[in-house]
């Protein structure tokens, strides 16, 4: 599902990956670990096409995305990647619905379906009676799932996660790592999750572990 090759990065003079070579099958969960600095973020945003390498190659599904422009970079994003990060992102003026129905507005779905769909997420998320509450009336987990369900809204084929229970305590982190493996199991996405949690990195099918730009232990 996804292919990195001789992957490298630089800042001007600062190189920050070094040549990242990397195969994630379809269905796996792979976390990413490493200490502060080490290039996991950096190699998250590449591989999610937030960014681009300043050299090598990345594949998500076969499609190069060195081959994309930056518009068709953005639709390819849109329809098949979803992203969950720490602070959640979610649009302190709308309601939970509606942060979730954002990406099909994107994609230009109607309404109509779209509500639907963020309906169905939000009722398997737990949410059901919270769909009209804002962000600011909602906990740090309920947020959380809300930023899933408008992860998963457009059926991506790959989830990537940077620290995505950063800002939750052990029983909520608990309850989010569960989440993600229900979710593989329902909807059959591709999960890569950059975490310092060495629960959830132990419990992925797979622990990548960077240092200083290298991948240094892909068991």
């Amino acid at each position: 599902m996804i292919q990195a090759n001789q992957v490298k990065k630089q800042y001007g003079t600062l190189e920050v990956l070094k040549g990242i070579d990397l195969v994630i099958a379809k269905g796996e969960i792979v976390s990413i670990t490493g200490s502060s600095g080490a290039g996991k973020t950096t190699l998250l945003q590449i591989l999610g096409s937030l960014d681009r390498a300043t050299s090598g190659q990345v594949l998500i599904d076969q499609t190069d995305l060195n081959s994309l422009s930056d518009k068709a970079l953005a639709q390819f994003r849109n329809k098949n990647i979803g992203f969950v990060f720490q602070f959640h992102h979610l649009l302190p003026e709308f309601t939970a619905l509606e942060n979730v129905c954002i990406p099909t507005f994107i994609a230009k779905t109607a309404r109509k379906e779209a509500e639907k769909m963020a309906l169905n997420l939000l009722d398997y998320m737990g949410l059901r009676d919270r769909i009209h509450h804002k962000p600011s009336e909602l906990s740090g987990g309920e947020q959380q799932r809300v930023a899933i369900a408008r992860a998963l809204i457009n059926k991506p084929k790959v989830i990537f996660a940077d620290e995505p229970s950063g800002n939750l305590d052990a029983a909520k982190s608990e309850e989010l790592h569960d989440l993600f493996f229900n979710l593989r199991a329902e909807f059959g996405q591709t999960y890569v999750i950059v975490t310092h949690n060495q629960i959830l990195a132990q419990r992925a099918d797979r622990q990548i572990v960077i240092r200083d730009g290298m991948i240094i232990s892909p068991l």
